[in-house]
Order: structure tokens, then C-alpha cells, then sequence
């Protein structure tokens, strides 16, 4: 059975309509339960949100459902996803349940799941809690409970776990960083954990109201973060997406460096200390061609796999790398955790910055390939390739390109959208077959 309800994320919706109404969340947490006490009575399951103004009450109809399964809930309030994976993994849950919509706007939300290992359930779960669910549907909830309090000792143990994190040596005291946090779930834990390192924090977008997350700021939107590290004159800014769980960054001369910059200093570093695992690094269908050449250059390969931090985790373990990410920030080492972590990431760049000079030095020798991504909107999802037009299209631009750029088609996971990737050497080249290929798919599935 394919998956319907989980995308490469977990479930994502708009709040309030389905599959984020009452009685949907309600047989979600009523499954996810029963799914965990087939394992042990009483299960422990943490459950932690962003900042959305829907969560709460997400939060309080998830618990319900597991707590008439038998399973036990905890509530971590406002922390990231990444911060719930940890304490899962710490403090030995059998699960964790993050409420977020990572990026998106706070209208939308979404419900993930951990196992007890940290790290995102797998798919073929998923795929058995849908059919259960689908069954389950059919029936009424059960009477509901009102609220959840949370206990704000499991942020302390986060940001313990990641002081404990930081590189050896590096001495952040002094250090200004300017810290856009997306008005998400790190508003308070980023400027909390780099201000008791001592540095010296510039907190923007850090005053959420539970509809102003990632509103004109955060990874999305990292212009006013960019102009503000260039005026404070400071050598490192980070933002910052809903849930923390990417950062982007900006260096002294008010550069963006996104997931691909990050990847190369971490594993150059990784490199010269001799704690780089295997000779690859794994990327997505979307790495830039510029990190695959100038990881060549220090020997070392770039392994892509499916667009999603999960994806890059499989082929981490399967290839025995402690390094891998994506574009959009989400960074695993896994030496240290099972999720992308941005603040994880945010206090290695920075203490790569405190060790080795300016972000900008870091990065050399990355040119980045001109891409884009169009979206297409479809009324349906059958295989890409079977569509003879646009086979044909892409067949034609692969022959033109050659070793020069690529193609990449996708669906979203979270929406009727087919994504067209194009990255070529010129920029011309990009924008001819971006719209070739988007014509054809519009033509053959265009909603």
C-alpha cells in the first residue's frame, strides 16, 4: 500500500481540515499507541511542538488517542524536532511525536513520529499505521482531554546534550552571532545555548505571537538576517527554518552558505582531524554539481540519494559516512545524532569559525552551478517516465547537457506538485529546459 498520509516528512496539512481535524489526530496518536504497546505495557511517548497556535490543541487530541491505547504521555512544550529525537533517544521513550509544519506558514501543521532510536519511523511502518488508521476511521473517538503541561526541565537536557557537542577546543566567548530564529521553536533555545557558550548573541525573529513562524524571516527568507550580520559587523549569522531542524548561514561579508557550504567545511574539517568516516559524503538529487566537484578536488565522493534528511540517513548507515545533508540546511553528523540539527549545526560552523577563521575562507573553491526548481502543479501522480512527452523532453536536454548539468523530476511528498530540477554550467541552458520540461508535464498532467 502506498503511502497517502505521510510524506517524506511525516503528515503535513492545513490545521483544522483533515488529516488535521479532531478525529483524525485523534486515531493517529490511538494507533501510533497501539502500534508501541504491542512492545511493552505502558509505553512512553514525548511529545514536543513549534510555535504555531494550533499546537496545543494538535498536542492535546494526539495524547488523548495514545493515552486510550495505554500509552503514557510526556510533553516537552515548545522545543525542536531534533530536540525531541534526542531526548527519545537519551532518555529512552518509545517514541516521539513532533507537532510542526518545519517551514511552512502557521496555518499549516503537521504531526512526525521517532522511534525510540531517534531516528523517523520507517516507511514501511508508516505505511502499516495508514491501513490501521484507515480502519479506525470509521469509528468515534473517545472522549478527549483539554491540555498538556509541559516540563520545562527537558529543554535543560537538550541544551546540555549539545554544549557536550561542540568542537575541541573551539572557544566561542566573544564570538557575535546574529541568530535569525524564524519566530519558531528555537527562539528560545538558540540565543539560551549560544549566550551560555559566550557569545555574544544578536536574537532576531525570536518573538513568536503563533502566527508570525517563519513570516518574512528564518531559512526561507534570509535577506533581513544578511543585512543585519553586515551591519553588526559580525562574523557569523544563522537561520533558522520553524522546527530547527536545518540552519542556514551567513558569513562576515554577508554571503549565504547553505547546506552544500556546510558539507564541504565540516568535511574538510572532518578530514584534517582524521574523524571523517569512509571517503563519501551523502547528498540528495539536488546537491549542486559545485560540491561534487570540490569534494573531487580533496578526494573524497559525493553519494546522492532521495530527497529527505531519512534518505540521507539510510545511505549514511549503509555506507558507513558520518557526514550528509542537503541544500536546505538539514545536516546529519552522525557521530553526534540521527536528525539534522540546526543547532547542532549552528554551534559546529561555529566553532569551526572560532577555530579557523572567517565562514567565507571556509568554503572556498564551491561555485555553485546555476539551478532552479520549477513547480508544477498536477492532478495526478504516475511515474514521470512513463509520460512520453515528457520523456522525450528530458531525453533531449540530458543528450544537450551531458556532463555539463542535470535534470532531476520529483513529486512533492506533501503536495499535487511535480518538481522540475535543472543545473547546468549557463545559465541559459538552465531556463531552455526548465520550461521545456515544465511544459511537458503541464500538458500532460497540469491540474
Amino acid at each position: 500500500m502506498a503511502k497517502e498520509l505521510f510524506g517524506t516528512d511525516g503528515i503535513r496539512g492545513v490545521a483544522g481540515e483533515f488529516p488535521l481535524d479532531a478525529r483524525t489526530l485523534y486515531w493517529i496518536g490511538h494507533t501510533v499507541g497501539e502500534h508501541l504497546a504491542r512492545s511493552g505495557p505502558a509505553p512512553r511517548v514525548l511529545i514536543g511542538m513549534d510555535t504555531r497556535e494550533s499546537g496545543p490543541e494538535i498536542a492535546a487530541t494526539l495524547a488523548a488517542g495514545l493515552e486510550r491505547a495505554g500509552a503514557v504521555s510526556e510533553f516537552a512544550g515548545v522545543i525542536t524536532t531534533p530536540g525531541v529525537a534526542c531526548l527519545v533517544r537519551q532518555k529512552g521513550f518509545a517514541a516521539g511525536v513532533v507537532i510542526s509544519a518545519s517551514h511552512n506558514p502557521f496555518h499549516d501543521n503537521g504531526v512526525k513520529l521517532f522511534a525510540a532510536s531517534g531516528m523517523k519511523f520507517p516507511d514501511e511502518i508508516e505505511e502499516r499505521l495508514e491501513e490501521q488508521l484507515t480502519a479506525r476511521m470509521k469509528q468515534k473517538p473517545q472522549a478527549q482531554s483539554g491540555s498538556l503541561k509541559a516540563d520545562s526541565s527537558l529543554d535543560e537536557e537538550y541544551l546540555t546534550f549539545l554544549r557536550s557537542r561542540a568542537l575541541p577546543g573551539a572557544s566561542l566567548a566573544g564570538l557575535k552571532i546574529v541568530l535569525d530564529c524564524a519566530n519558531g521553536a528555537a527562539s528560545f533555545l538558540g540565543p539560551t545555548l549560544f549566550r551560555s557558550l559566550g557569545a555574544a548573541v544578536v536574537a532576531i525573529h525570536n518573538q513568536p505571537d503563533g502566527r508570525n513562524i517563519n513570516a518574512g524571516c528564518g531559512s526561507l527568507h534570509p535577506e533581513s538576517l544578511q543585512k543585519r550580520v553586515v551591519a553588526e559587523r559580525a562574523p557569523l549569522g544563522v537561520a533558522f527554518d520553524g522546527d530547527a531542524d536545518r540552519a542556514l548561514f551567513v558569513s562576515a561579508s554577508g554571503a549565504l552558505v547553505n547546506g552544500d557550504g556546510v558539507l564541504l567545511a565540516a568535511a574538510r574539517y572532518l578530514k584534517s582531524v582524521g574523524q571523517l568516516k569512509g571517503r563519501a559524503i551523502i547528498g540528495t538529487t539536488m546537491t549542486n554539481l559545485g560540491l561534487e566537484r570540490a569534494l573531487a578536488k580533496e578526494g573524497l565522493e559525493l553519494v546522492r540519494v532521495n530527497v529527505g534528511d531519512r534518505y540521507v540517513l539510510e545511505g549514511m548507515q549503509k555506507l558507513g559516512c558520518n557526514l550528509g545533508g542537503e541544500q536546505s540546511g538539514h545536516i546529519i553528523f552522525l557521530d553526534d545524532a540521527t536528525t539534522g540539527d540546526g543547532l547542532l549545526t549552528a554551534l559546529k560552523i561555529a566553532g569551526l569559525v572560532a577555530l579557523r577563521g572567517p565562514l567565507d575562507q571556509l568554503v572556498t573553491g564551491l561555485k555553485d552551478f546555476p539551478q532552479t526548481i520549477v513547480n508544477v502543479k498536477v492532478r495526478s501522480k504516475p511515474r514521470l517516465d512513463t509520460l512520453p512527452e515528457v520523456s522525450r523532453v528530458v531525453a533531449e536536454a540530458n543528450r544537450a547537457l551531458g556532463e555539463r548539468g542535470r535534470v532531476v523530476l520529483r513529486y512533492s511528498g506533501t503536495e499535487p506538485l511535480a518538481r522540475v530540477m535543472v543545473e547546468a554550467e549557463r545559465a541559459d541552458d538552465v531556463s531552455r529546459w526548465s520550461e521545456a520540461i515544465a511544459s511537458a508535464i503541464r500538458s500532460s498532467l497540469g491540474a
